[in-house]
């Protein structure tokens, strides 16, 4: 297989590329740090290719995927990992420049890179799309706001690619894990590496293997096996009772 995963340059994406890699697959490493992709190509080898590449600027995206030589233009697993939170204040204070920066990333990003590879992929009768989303689509907390509305359309896009591609032959999946470590996720939502620190102490949270463990097992099922939507929490997390603002 050739697997293409976008945000490769840390946590899930680079996790999952060694795993791909690991098992003899070749895989198109991508994201914005150059360094991180020269770094992530000389620990795995000749089977990753690396290529720069913004999700957030259509025309990078035009131009990576132009770039492919022949032998690797052939994807047949597209791994929508790429994305960010930023911020935890609530709505009314929270900063309009990152709720958009969210939005090009999660939302955009991830539909441009899918519209630009699925022909190709009808073309073939064959192709896997996984989305990396997250509980917050599902479960509201304060601070979450657009994020957790950012990847809820995920989820929902996910969904509705699967009723556009009955009997086509393409796959889409869409994996929403909760509270996870082992990345760069709470330092850059949070622009502060001690209270990232915080958010796991005394837990046992998902890691990035656990992930890349799951987008491994979704790609290599049997072809006529789609798995629509897998949420995957640590033992740690569970669900809690609403909240209510109580007068005193």
């Amino acid at each position: 297989m050739i697997v293409l995963i976008t945000g490769a340059t840390s946590g899930f994406g680079a996790e999952m590329a060694r795993k791909f890699a690991q098992h003899g697959h070749k895989v198109i490493a991508t994201g914005r740090r150059q360094d991180r992709l020269d770094a992530l190509a000389a620990e795995i080898g000749p089977s990753v290719l690396t290529v720069a590449m913004d999700v957030t600027d259509k025309e990078s995206i035009a131009a990576a995927l132009a770039s492919l030589p022949p032998e690797w233009q052939e994807i047949d697993v597209l791994i929508n990992n790429a994305g960010l939170a930023l911020g935890v204040a609530p709505a009314q204070s929270a900063s309009l420049e990152q709720w958009e920066t969210m939005i090009e990333t999660n939302c955009k990003g991830l539909v441009t890179v899918t519209r630009l590879l699925l022909p190709e992929m009808l073309k073939r009768n064959r192709g896997t799309i996984i989305n990396i989303s997250s509980s917050a689509g599902a479960y509201a907390y304060p601070g979450a706001n657009v994020y957790g509305a950012t990847k809820a359309f995920v989820d929902q896009f996910t969904r509705n690619l699967r009723a556009d591609l009955v009997g086509t032959g393409v796959r889409a999946s869409n994996i929403a894990p909760g509270l996870a470590g082992g990345t760069e996720f709470s330092n850059v939502r949070l622009k502060d590496d001690a209270a990232a620190a915080k958010v796991y102490e005394g837990t046992i949270p998902l890691s990035p293997a656990d992930i890349a463990e799951t987008a491994y097992w979704i790609a290599t099922l049997p072809a006529h096996v789609n798995i629509n939507h897998i949420e995957l929490m640590p033992t740690c997390q569970g669900f809690g009772p609403l909240f209510i603002k109580r007068n005193t």
